[in-house]
């Protein structure tokens, strides 16, 4: 009775964790698509994304010290500059490259093109040797890219810049996620908690996309009535208010991963993206009025086919290696325990040949 229970109430723990991180993932992609439509300014928005994560990871941390009693970790420059500074670029670049993107295309096309970082992710995972390269690997290349090949042919909703940006950024994102990765790896540096992950890349973030935005943005924003130029506080308000929801978003939804990888795993959290996608191009055919004919279902039905084939692969080869790592780990035992038993015999031996030559 007691195993039911807790197999149930860890389902239950398990489809709340999925929920909360649906609510925020799917909650921020509309709700940037909806800012956009008015509020011209993707990359300042991002911008203002960043300084709200910032600042609320400090108050995690702080919170977090204040619970513990033990300071967090505080990287040294020369680390902070060599091995952090490269994942913050990237994660800046594939940040405000998809934000952008909501300017031109639809959220269908947004949600399925962002898919592809699949392909890449496993590209730059051959290059930094993280996979192995074998036959499976080819067939999922090939299904994800057919798959967006079948999505966009004739699209009525296709636009060629924003989809060059969405792709550029998914592949900005392999990069990004490959160096993530290995740096989250790294035990001495001690970020394996996504909170002083996100503390420790904000502002090199910040710093990397700031350029951008001056050369894009900086000028129209400096003059634009949303802001600088306001006849009335309302608006000036209404826009930060916005913004701050957006950032509470971003924070949300990062935090939600962290929280449903922790308590779950990180398989878990894969295949709820897979259907986070379902329910993704489903709300924007029924919110945003997106048109999808039966060959971008079909095209989306390949993709997703690709993606999931790719998280079982991984899902089964983790376990191989964790048992053989447990067959390896009993067999040295076993030898440990041989050795340690022929020790203790031979000195037995040299005991009793002693003992032998006193009688002698």
């Amino acid at each position: 009775m007691a195993c039911h229970v807790h197999f149930l109430f860890r389902v239950v723990r398990t489809a709340g964790l999925v929920l909360f991180y649906y609510v925020f993932s799917i909650g921020i992609t509309f709700y940037n698509k909806w800012l956009t439509k008015d509020f011209h300014y993707p990359l300042f928005m991002t911008l203002v994304h960043l300084t709200i994560i910032f600042c609320l990871s400090t108050l995690t941390r702080l919170a977090m010290e204040w619970w513990t009693g033990k300071p967090r970790v505080m990287l040294k420059w020369k680390d902070y500059l060599s091995k952090v500074a490269p994942v913050a670029m990237t994660t800046a670049l594939d940040i405000g490259l998809s934000n952008w993107s909501f300017l031109f295309i639809t959220i269908s096309l947004y949600t399925m093109t962002k898919s592809s970082a699949v392909l890449f992710i496993l590209f730059f995972s051959l290059v930094f040797k993280l996979e192995e390269p074998n036959l499976y690997l080819i067939v999922v290349v090939l299904l994800i890219a057919s798959g967006l090949f079948m999505f966009t042919f004739e699209s009525t909703q296709f636009n060629l810049e924003g989809f060059i940006m969405v792709l550029l950024a998914s592949f900005i994102g392999g990069i990004r996620w490959t160096l993530t990765q290995l740096l989250m790896q790294k035990a001495e540096l001690g970020l394996q908690n996504p909170i002083d992950t996100m503390y420790h890349l904000q502002p090199l973030m910040f710093l990397g996309l700031f350029p951008l935005f001056t050369f894009n943005e900086g000028l129209s924003l400096s003059t634009s009535e949303k802001l600088f130029r306001v006849d009335e506080l309302s608006p000036l308000l209404y826009s930060l208010v916005t913004l701050s929801v957006g950032g509470s978003l971003a924070f949300g939804l990062g935090f939600s991963e962290f929280l449903l990888v922790s308590k779950t795993s990180s398989l878990t959290l894969s295949i709820s993206g897979i259907f986070k996608e379902v329910c993704t191009l489903l709300l924007a055919t029924h919110l945003m009025g997106d048109r999808m004919s039966w060959l971008k279902w079909l095209g989306f039905a390949i993709c997703v086919s690709g993606i999931s084939l790719h998280v079982g692969l991984k899902a089964y080869y983790s376990r191989i290696r964790a048992h053989s790592l447990r067959q390896l780990t009993f067999r040295n035992s076993l030898e440990l325990s041989e050795l340690l038993q022929n020790e203790d015999q031979e000195e037995d031996s040299e005991d009793d040949n002693g003992k032998t030559d006193i009688l002698l």
